[in-house]
Order: C-alpha cells, then sequence, then structure tokens
C-alpha cells in the first residue's frame, strides 16, 4: 500500500530533487530551501557525506511534508540501509541484477537506471517501478520518446539534462516524471550559502512542471 501511495505521489509531483550535498548540514539546508520553493519530491545520493544519517534527519523534521528517497545505489546492501533509514524510494544509476534485486526485495518504489533499449528492458523485468534513463543529458527528449514506442508500458523518468526550458520537451515525450539535480540545486549554491537563490530555482522549476502538465 505505501509503495503504491509513492508512485502515486511521483507522478502527483512530477518533479525529485536529486542532491548530492557537499556536507550533511548543507544538504539539509538545501532541502530546507527547496521545500520553501515548492519542490518536495526528495533524492539524497549516497555520495552526499552520512546520507543516511541525512535521511534521517529529513524524515523527522519534515515527515509527510516531503517525498523522501535515496538514490545513487551501487550495493545491493545499501538497499535495505536506505529503507531502514527512512526512505521510501530508492534509485539506482545503472542496471545491475544483484542491486536492482535488494532494491526491489525492501519492497519501496524502485527505480533502476538505464540507457540502451536492452538496458530498460532488463530493469523492468527486475522489477523497476519506473526505468530511470541516465543520463539524461546525453540522449535528450527525443530518445525517450523513441523509447515509448517498443516500451509503451515502461514508466520512463528521465535524470539529468533536465531544465526549466526543456521540461515541457520531457514530459510531451512521455516522462512519468523528470529528476534534476545540479540544474535544481547547486551543491556549489549551497558552499556560498545562495539558499535564496536555491528557493527561487525551485519555484521556477515548479512553475515550468505545472505548465508542462497543463499543456500550457
Amino acid at each position: 500500500m505505501q509503495k503504491r501511495k509513492t508512485l502515486t505521489r511521483i507522478r502527483q509531483l512530477g518533479l525529485l530533487a536529486v542532491l548530492r550535498g557537499p556536507s550533511a548540514d548543507l544538504t539539509v539546508d538545501m532541502v530546507r530551501a527547496l521545500v520553501d520553493g515548492g519542490v518536495h519530491g526528495i533524492e539524497i545520493t549516497y555520495s552526499t557525506p552520512d546520507a543516511a544519517a541525512v535521511v534521517q534527519r529529513l524524515a523527522g523534521e519534515f515527515g509527510d511534508q516531503i517525498l523522501l528517497g535515496m538514490g545513487t545505489l551501487t550495493l545491493p546492501q545499501q538497499a535495505a540501509e536506505a529503507r531502514d533509514a527512512g526512505a521510501l524510494f530508492l534509485v539506482s544509476p545503472h542496471c545491475e541484477a544483484d542491486l536492482g534485486q535488494a532494491m526491489v526485495a525492501t519492497g519501496l518504489a524502485t527505480m533502476i537506471g538505464a540507457m540502451t533499449p536492452t538496458e530498460v528492458q532488463a530493469a523492468y523485468r527486475l522489477g523497476a517501478d519506473i526505468v530511470k534513463i541516465f543520463p539524461g543529458s546525453f540522449v535528450g527528449p527525443g530518445y525517450l520518446k523513441s523509447l515509448r514506442g517498443p516500451f509503451p508500458d515502461i514508466p520512463l523518468m528521465p535524470t539529468g539534462g533536465v531544465n526549466p526550458t526543456n521540461v515541457k520537451e520531457w514530459f510531451s515525450a512521455g516522462a512519468v516524471a523528470v529528476a534534476a539535480g545540479s540544474e535544481l540545486c547547486p551543491g556549489e549554491w549551497a558552499k556560498q550559502g545562495r539558499f535564496d537563490d536555491i528557493r527561487e530555482r525551485a519555484k521556477e522549476f515548479c512553475r515550468a512542471v505545472e505548465e508542462a502538465r497543463a499543456g500550457k
């Protein structure tokens, strides 16, 4: 039931912020700025210092206000650790059988990374609820649209290469949601204390997603 709610909310939000924070404390501050700007889908990557502990802090501070997950999973044991930390969804950058199986076994919403048609099919067969097209910056919306032809029933979400000016193209190509990292929340901005800028960028992204999905 929780997994179904998570997947429904991902589609409703349409946008996930992918955070590779420079430190644990700055990552929490980044999330606060994003939430102030209207972004409520938060993915904390394992490349963030003390990532699991950060997720625990965020789960305690924000609760149901945000949809919280963990990304950049590269080791099978990280799946259970992320679940125990409070993650509601899991994301990997690549398709690997042992890792994918461990992610699916948690019972959480699972997004497995893929690029080629072969990888997309393999990720879906492993049990991915959504296949993450990564890096999206390398292929663009046209590639995702092409994948929709042979795989019309596989939910696809691009990560990387997503910005306010092309969000509409990604949704028009058939994305169920989009994920953005440095285009949305640069780690350098956090180091510089530019949290007002992060909040304003979040607002810009949210407007772009809303307009894209409204057909404007």
